[in-house]
């Protein structure tokens, strides 16, 4: 009889036991259903789109896509504004961290934006402090990059000059050294440590290629802040290999945009051979296969073909093989 009153007793401890777990399991899950995939370990204050010159705040567009989607592809047409055309530009986030400290993240354009580590941001709840108000916004500079390599741009620096049309010097090895310290910079005389034109305006000009073989020439005036996001490899330094002798060049200057050396389907892309030789605006090269580094079709007669860019027009010109192309 006295094992029959323990067993009773032991069964109803255990569903009052049962009946309390699912008690709190009811009152649990609201709260993790409010934190559920909204819970970060950054809260935002201000969110900017643009490049270091020319950006706007775009904070509160930005909760209209966070409430849509958890994640989005970052293009002009999502903040219905382009504040730096023809330049790649940024949206820079500035948060806070559960510690206090102020974080900056940066999602380069065409990149995948994910607020997975941030703090309300399906629901919105944030961005009601100041951020800075500015594109420096963050305040111990400490940036993290997301959605694409940091040093990942559009464009291949070929060379760096500074100074004006009269009067200009060679500045890429310089261009190095201040890009691996810094991202952006203020550009001055002093910037370059040379005055090549005293009592004139000057700029700083940076020949660059794009991923199409196009070259381009980006003008910093003296003074302006010039920012490396848009070019490959800003701040590792590998670039300026090549175009070394190329003088300072208005867009009217002499562009190769493509050169093939061969006959038929058997020919050999010459392009950079071609830019290496470039003058003053001046390219002479022989015609042989010494222009390829080899034969592309033994015991016929070669062909160079070249397309090429000068003055603001597009033109095409062949030339046989044992003949010299001169341009222009």
């Amino acid at each position: 009889m006295k094992y029959k009153e323990n067993d009773l007793l032991t069964a109803m401890m255990f569903r009052r036991g049962l009946a309390l777990l699912g008690l709190l399991m009811v009152f649990a899950l609201p709260a993790a259903a409010q934190r559920g995939n909204d819970d970060g370990e950054y809260r935002i204050l201000q969110a900017r789109y643009g490049t270091a010159e020319n950006n706007v705040d775009v904070t509160q567009r930005l909760k209209e896509l966070a409430r849509q989607d958890r994640r989005f592809k970052l293009v002009n047409e999502l903040f219905n504004v382009d504040p730096a055309p023809r330049q790649r530009k940024t949206l820079r986030i500035y948060a806070q961290g559960r510690d206090g400290q102020p974080r900056t993240f940066e999602y380069a354009e065409y990149s995948e934006v994910d607020g997975s580590q941030f703090t309300g941001w399906g629901g919105g709840n944030w961005g009601q402090a100041n951020g800075g108000g500015s594109w420096s916004g963050g305040q111990d500079g400490r940036v993290e990059q997301d959605g694409a390599n940091p040093d990942e741009g559009e464009f291949q620096i070929l060379q760096a000059r500074y100074g004006t049309t009269q009067r200009n010097v060679d500045v890429t090895q310089r261009l190095k050294q201040l890009a691996r310290a810094d991202r952006s910079f203020r550009m001055g005389n002093d910037t370059f440590g040379t005055d090549p034109d005293p009592g004139q305006r000057k700029t700083l000009r940076v020949y660059a290629r794009d991923r199409s073989g196009q070259i381009q020439n980006f003008d910093y005036v003296e003074g302006s802040v010039v920012d490396g996001a848009q070019f490959i490899g800003w701040r590792s330094g590998k670039w300026g290999q090549g175009g070394s002798n190329r003088g300072w060049q208005g867009d009217s200057g002499l562009e190769i945009i493509s050169a093939s050396y061969g006959v038929g389907n058997r020919r050999q892309d010459v392009t950079e051979r071609l830019r290496e030789q470039i003058r003053g605006d001046r390219l002479s090269v022989s015609v042989n296969n010494s222009l390829a580094g080899r034969d592309p079709a033994p015991r016929r007669l070669k062909t160079l073909t070249v397309s090429y860019r000068l003055g603001g027009q597009t033109l095409e010109v062949r030339v046989p093989e044992h003949q010299t192309l001169s341009l222009p």
